[in-house]
């Protein structure tokens, strides 16, 4: 050991605690070069699992948007309700969807009586809302009453001053539409002219036809 320290300081002029010292330093730059290379190494990343829904585990969902909002006034008009009255199997007020036709209320009535005559309807015509079909009646006559020869009128009604009970004489005109004819001439201080009668909601072209000879304003 002598030998190596007396060498080492007549070849190198180092001293021997120098030596150790510098031992001592490259063992730690090596370690500490060897910290590093390890904690840079490139490393294996896990694919997130996907779950059934179609997004990966742990992530949050996207909440859908609310869809626009519903008008309540939308579905107030969705249907009619008319009331089918004469000769069929279940007379009474039916509810339809909107754009249902004439026959569509008789057949929602049950259909037609045997033998009765359909002649004086518009099977085809688009049902108002409120209105009343009479299956039976003359094209130009009144609507049949319980016995199914009920007479209707001997002089012409006024729309301005008729009850309920004289505007149901009126071929085609029920309780509803007899309604709609008195909330008419409420609304408008009476009538002034046979013409206002196709503001009245449930007056088709083929009704006012029938009832502007059988009536006054």
């Amino acid at each position: 050991m002598a030998r190596v320290r007396g060498w080492l300081y007549v070849r190198c002029g180092v001293e021997p605690k120098t030596v150790a010292a510098l031992a001592v330093v490259l063992v730690a730059a090596v370690c500490f070069a060897a910290y590093h290379f390890w904690a840079g190494r490139p490393e294996t990343v896990a694919v997130p699992r996907v779950s059934a829904a179609g997004s990966a585990a742990g992530v949050p969902r996207p909440v859908p948007s609310p869809g626009p909002p519903v008008v309540a006034g939308a579905r107030a008009s969705s249907g009619v309700v008319v009331d089918v009255a004469g000769k069929v199997r279940r007379p009474g007020v039916r509810k339809l969807p909107a754009g249902s036709r004439v026959a569509d209320a008789v057949k929602a009535a049950g259909g037609a009586l045997p033998g009765a005559d359909t002649s004086g309807l518009n099977l085809a015509r688009v049902l108002a809302d409120g209105e009343q079909v009479v299956v039976g009646a003359p094209a130009n006559g009144p609507a049949p009453g319980p016995s199914g020869s009920a007479p209707g009128p001997t002089a012409p009604i006024s729309l301005s001053t008729a009850t309920p009970e004289q505007l149901e004489t009126l071929p085609g005109v029920g309780p509803v539409l007899a309604k709609h004819i008195i909330d008419y001439r409420t609304q408008h201080g009476g009538f002034t002219s046979i013409d206002q009668l196709n503001e009245v909601t449930g007056i088709g072209d083929r009704r006012f036809v029938d009832l502007k000879p059988l009536v006054t304003p």
